[in-house]
């Protein structure tokens, strides 16, 4: 199935129904009376966490979405039937954007969360509600009310409590391999990841956490180099980054000027998220030769002025992994029980996650406009060439981007 983590659609509530005009009209009674029936109210339309869905494709292809209308009422006193509500299934991770004012509506992050995205239509009053002692044949009613309608930007942000950054053939898909039952592609020539991969790391029975495999970056990708920067939001909520660096790149290539690329793309992409807790994994040691591995180690180290932890690996032979995971799963545990004991901490986590998430969607923005701009700017290009093959040189043509 094609990942898609972006989806933009567009909701409408039903309309709540009209009320009735009507009078009582039976045989054998003398006096009638007002007996017109409210109308029902429309469907409103909610979107629902899924665990069982990984993708925003289905979005992608059918984008406009409408709840049930409530019918009318009639006589009788008989009410106009509501209608019904519309629940549409999104994937576990789905933020939800009002298009027209950029707020965020709400962060699915619990299978069956619900969300109201657009409310029905209040229902219209019959002619009964109208009637008095001063007014017993009304003949007023209401209309019912228009439901809510709204343009949504759905995006999915993998819900993971590790991330990994590094370039491609870093070693991230065989490291996630090694310590989680994901399988994710890996092979002896270079190739990048096209998805995120998740995998779940079983460090002890009750013990686990969640990892995500990203795309790896490339320099230049904060301008539209390779796949981009599109898939580092899916870092936002990610506890704890591991910068995996490949001790001996098969290009020949500087494990220092490599990192440094990943930090400055990083930064481009949100100040925020490069400010985030890093742990720089040292992999492939199995191919430094053993006389020489401490040595290139801590040359890395200390050319990257590193702060913070450091761990040696050998991905494809599982070296390493276990004390790592280790190491990470307390870490996580300890920051769970900080912010349960400390509610200021936990929101503070939260704003930090939104702030991150803001940045990821302006600079991905950004990148898009700019992209769309010079899309256009080489249409016109051509066109120009085009129209001065006709030899229409006695035409002015402007062109509008």
């Amino acid at each position: 199935m094609k990942f898609v983590d972006e989806a933009p659609i567009h909701v409408q509530a039903g309309k709540g129904g009209n009320g009735c005009l009507s009078f009582r009209r039976e045989k054998f009674v003398e006096k009638g009376g007002p007996d017109g029936g409210d109308g029902g109210d429309g469907g409103s339309v909610y979107l629902e966490a899924d665990d069982a869905l990984n993708t925003l494709v289905d979005y992608r292809y059918q984008p406009r979405y409408a709840a049930e209308s409530g019918e009318p009422g009639r006589g009788r006193n008989c009410t106009g039937a509501k209608g019904d509500d519309l629940v549409l299934k999104v994937p576990v991770g789905t933020t939800v954007i009002d298009v027209d004012t950029g707020e965020t509506l709400g962060d699915m992050t619990a299978a069956g969360e619900r969300l109201l995205v657009a409310q029905g239509g209040w229902h219209g009053l019959g002619n009964t509600r109208f009637k008095s002692s001063t007014n017993r044949a009304p003949r007023q009613t209401t209309n019912g009310s228009l439901g809510e309608e709204r343009s949504l930007k759905l995006e999915l942000k993998v819900l993971a409590d590790v991330g990994m950054l590094g370039l491609p053939n870093a070693g991230k898909s065989t490291f996630i391999r090694a310590v989680s039952a994901a399988k994710p592609k890996v092979a002896n020539y270079p190739f990048t990841t096209l998805v995120p991969n998740l995998g779940v790391v079983q460090v002890q029975r009750h013990r686990s956490f969640v990892i995500a495999d990203i795309p790896g970056l490339i320099e230049g990708a904060a301008e539209g180099a390779g796949l981009g920067i599109r898939f580092l939001k899916h870092l936002t909520r990610c506890r704890v980054l591991l910068h995996l660096v490949d001790l001996a790149p098969f290009d020949g290539s500087d494990p220092v000027e490599n990192a440094r690329a990943i930090e400055r793309e990083l930064a481009s992409f949100s100040p925020t998220l490069v400010g985030r807790e890093r742990w720089l994994v040292l992999n492939k040691t199995d191919l430094v030769p053993a006389a020489e591995l401490d040595q290139r180690c801590n040359d890395i180290v200390e050319a990257l002025d590193w702060q913070g932890p450091v761990f040696r690996v050998a991905a494809i032979r599982g070296e390493g992994t276990d004390v790592l995971s280790g190491r990470l799963m307390d870490y996580l545990e300890e920051r769970k029980e900080e912010e349960e004991a400390d509610p200021e901490l936990a929101e503070a986590e939260l704003e930090s996650q939104r702030q991150m998430q803001r940045e990821a969607r302006e600079r991905i923005d950004e990148l898009r406009e700019a992209q769309r701009l010079k899309r256009r700017a080489a249409k016109g290009q051509a066109d120009e060439d085009e129209d001065w093959d006709d030899d229409d040189h006695d035409v002015d043509i402007e062109y509008r981007h």
